[in-house]
């Protein structure tokens, strides 16, 4: 990055946390903003201090609920924060005017593939030196600041560039409150003299987020259970294999609801590893085509009809497209969306909602349990050997086959 003349002062929820409570002395946007991640579940934001950002770093610090994370550098802030977000729901990260802000972008980007919302804050350039027409450091070397935002418009759902009080508690709101509701990453820029200047807006405690729930169309909905339970009901072996948009979808309770009730085998997408239970005493394994788990891939493509919740059917999770899956076998649930084989495709029928309301419909059937119980062969003990024995290849072999099977 160039240096340049230093201007100034440059140098996944309906239901949310209640606010901290605060007196009217504390009416700044920096301790609005604490106030607010607190608020929608955030306790630690991922940091790396840089001039533009330190005071608003100050007032996060002063949040006693808040804690601050430093980070080696910002693709670290920007990771923590979606491992983060998958954990508890959303994250944060903290960074500085455009060098920070194109460090951290692999990071968002991957965050909006993968549905997370991650709040990345940035502290940006004193609100006073819009439009004069200078040359900052932490740039391009051009007076132009935009540079950092039309790299972020591509990989946020929202963007919030704060460089007035009049208008910035819309901006942070109205950004914050699209992170959660679309779950996908948002850009905050703050004027890096901003965050100190007490103003009115401030002046209580942020009112708290009211997110309408997502109701499914009710007769969408059971025109799909009723379409989906005919079809599964007439299977003789058929299975469940979660994705990994059920957590987008908040539906990993529905999806163990359903699997406890009709008994099917439950395998898991590789992407979803972690979104079903393992534990389970009717889980399979990783379905990954001819690279799944022992016998799972065997159980799946050999059913006669299989659903898939949230899937993501990419090179990697299809094994270069290579599944023997048949559309006309396949019940595919996406997070608002139902299509049943080849047949009806029911639009805003929401996962969790219909993997519950299935659940109550289908009749128990073991089939293809049995047959993976069946034939399943746990995997032998490795050959033994003498301490002073010379390795030999085949007990070398038996070790690294044991061990794979147990990573998998």
């Amino acid at each position: 990055m160039e240096a340049g003349h230093k201007i100034g002062s440059s140098a996944h929820p309906t239901s949310l946390h209640p606010p901290v409570r605060g007196d009217a002395s504390s009416g700044t946007l920096g301790r609005h903003l604490a106030r607010r991640l607190v608020e929608i579940g955030v306790k630690d934001v991922f940091s790396v201090p840089g001039d533009f950002n330190l005071t608003l770093l100050d007032h996060l610090i002063a949040e006693p609920e808040l804690n601050l994370v430093g980070c080696c550098n910002e693709l670290n802030a920007g990771y923590a924060a979606d491992g983060y977000a998958r954990a508890k729901g959303v994250g944060a990260c903290v960074v500085t005017f455009t060098v920070g802000g194109l460090s951290v972008l692999n990071a968002i980007a991957g965050a909006y593939s993968e549905n997370l919302p991650v709040i990345c804050i940035v502290g940006g350039p004193n609100s006073n030196d819009y439009g004069t027409n200078r040359i900052l450091h932490h740039t391009i070397g051009l007076p132009d600041f935009s540079q950092e935002l039309r790299c972020f418009q591509t990989i946020t759902c929202a963007q919030a560039v704060v460089n007035n009080l009049d208008d910035a508690h819309e901006l942070l709101d109205t950004a914050i409150s699209t992170a959660l509701k679309e779950s996908k990453p948002v850009y905050i820029s703050i004027g890096c003299n901003l965050p100190g200047i007490p103003h009115p807006t401030f002046a209580r405690d942020p009112v708290p987020f009211f997110l309408a729930p997502k109701v499914s169309n009710q007769l969408g909905l059971e025109a799909a259970v009723e379409a989906t339970a005919n079809f599964l009901n007439k299977a003789v072996k058929p299975v469940l294999v979660g994705g990994p948009k059920l957590r987008v979808a908040n539906a990993k309770d529905a999806f163990v609801e359903l699997a406890d009730a009709c008994g099917y085998p439950i395998a898991v997408m590789p992407s979803g590893k972690g979104l079903v239970p393992e534990h389970h005493p009717h889980f399979i394994g990783t379905y990954w085509g001819a690279v799944s788990t022992s016998f799972c891939g065997e159980i799946v493509e050999s059913a006669d009809a299989y659903v898939f919740a949230g899937p993501i059917f990419n090179d990697y999770s299809s094994v270069g497209y290579s599944l023997l899956i048949k559309k006309d076998k396949a019940i595919i649930v996406q997070p608002n969306r139902v299509t049943i084989g080849n047949g009806p495709s029911f639009g805003w029928v929401f996962m969790a909602d219909f993997l519950s309301a299935l659940a109550r419909k289908l009749k128990k059937n073991t089939t293809a349990v049995e047959n993976y119980q069946r034939i399943f062969v746990p995997p032998g003990m490795p050959l033994k050997h003498g301490n002073d024995e010379p390795l030999r290849v085949n007990v070398l072999f038996k070790h690294i086959q044991v061990g794979t099977r147990v990573m998998t």
